[in-house]
């Protein structure tokens, strides 16, 4: 087979990056390892950014989120037993963010590829790509013990953290950046009204940090910070609950509607970062070039920005013949990439328990806590880079 762009990976991002191309009349062939199943199982992020929000509705699907998803105009940090709205909108001139979860993305972009007779090679074995450094790679792969082979003109790797792209990059030719927090986070998914359905609850709390957040009106996504070396199965249903009110407020403690999980997940945190994410005629593309802690929610809407920029770059390859996109998507990418990391680092230093955290380390948290919440300054900057900074931002 031919096609001018491979794009190895079937998650949001990969799926995205094939409609946004389609759309520009640029052929492209998905290859993913896994089930359409096992990527629709994936249990994932679900705060959309308006520019996430705005690129599914140029990419023609968004008319489940515009409808489903539920807009939300502030967050809610609790500390000291006490609750503190943050006007997102009022402080960024009217910015939103939408909980829409990233299963119903897939699912919306795998929708409107097979409604579209795209290509899409599920279930592909022992994939490799080939002379990236040249003018003719390849992307090879077996199906039903049958070797397959693809030839483009360019490879777009969205093959996420564990993926082959990054792995098949010569190790002098890329520099990794990496830092491993000492925590984990329990994840329970209920099917329960969420206790704020306007916004997302961040909680400091000296047993350690707490998130309330949603999938729809009737599912609910809750956190709470755990050892790295718990198991799940040291979590009941019963013992997260009663955790999760512990480091709320009383008021909101009292409203928490509780259910059994549909699934529960322990995920450590880590700070991610490949530079360059080009290499000759591959591109790297979110999680394959960059891993931020999900306290910003920030991963999606990362590879969705790295997504828009790499398929601007390749309509004017193709459609305007210049390879100025091409040529800057690196460096344009890693610019917002490195601010987001930066925003997500801040986020999970400022909320979550250290080892350290205990005594100075926990009057400077509730310092910068208080001047945050009183601080109109303050609460603008972290409004700001919650609801996303503008694609063009500072360049």
């Amino acid at each position: 087979m031919k096609t001018q762009v491979a794009i190895i990976g079937a998650g949001p991002s990969g799926l995205l990056l094939g409609q946004l191309l389609h759309k520009a009349g640029i052929d492209n062939i998905i290859i993913e390892r896994q089930s359409p199943d096992y990527v629709l199982g994936r249990i994932r992020a679900g705060i959309l950014e308006q520019i996430t929000v705005d690129l599914l509705h140029e990419a023609g699907v968004g008319q489940r989120v515009a409808s489903e998803g539920t807009v939300h105009h502030s967050i809610e940090l609790v500390y000291k037993n006490t609750r503190h709205p943050i006007d997102v909108t009022g402080l960024t001139g009217g910015s939103v963010v939408t909980a829409y979860g990233q299963t119903e993305v897939t699912r919306d972009l795998m929708e409107a590829r097979a409604a579209a007779g795209l290509t899409t090679i599920y279930s592909a074995a022992n994939v490799s790509i080939h002379d990236f450094d040249g003018k003719t790679p390849t992307v090879k792969y077996e199906v039903d013990s049958q070797s397959k082979e693809i030839s483009c003109d360019f490879i777009a790797g969205c093959d996420g953290f564990h993926g082959v792209c990054r792995a098949s990059v010569p190790r002098d030719a890329i520099r990794e950046y990496e830092k491993v927090y000492p925590f984990g986070w329990l994840g329970v998914l209920a099917d329960v009204p969420p206790v704020s359905s306007h916004a997302i609850v961040y909680a400091n709390h000296e047993r350690g940090f707490a998130l309330c957040s949603m999938r729809s009106l009737t599912r609910s996504r809750y956190y709470v910070q755990c050892p790295l070396d718990d198991k799940v199965e040291d979590w009941s249903d019963q013992r997260f609950w009663d955790e999760l009110r512990l480091r709320l407020d009383p008021e909101m403690a009292s409203r928490i509607i509780t259910g059994p999980s549909i699934e529960k997940s322990i995920a450590p945190l880590r700070s991610f970062v490949a530079e360059p994410m080009r290499f000759g005629r591959l591109f790297l593309a979110g999680d394959a070039a960059h891993i931020v802690p999900p306290t910003g929610a920030k991963g999606l809407n990362l590879a969705a920005s790295d997504v828009k920029y790499l398929a601007n770059a390749l309509t004017e390859h193709y459609i305007e013949h210049t390879d100025a996109g091409i040529d800057n998507y690196s460096q344009k990418a890693l610019a917002r990439v490195w601010r987001a990391e930066r925003f997500s680092w801040w986020l999970t230093s400022l909320m979550h328990r250290f080892p350290d955290t205990e005594g100075f380390g926990q009057k400077v948290q509730e310092a910068e806590l208080e001047y945050l919440v009183r601080s109109e300054a303050a609460s603008r900057t972290l409004a700001e880079n919650y609801v996303g900074l503008p694609l063009d931002f500072g360049q």
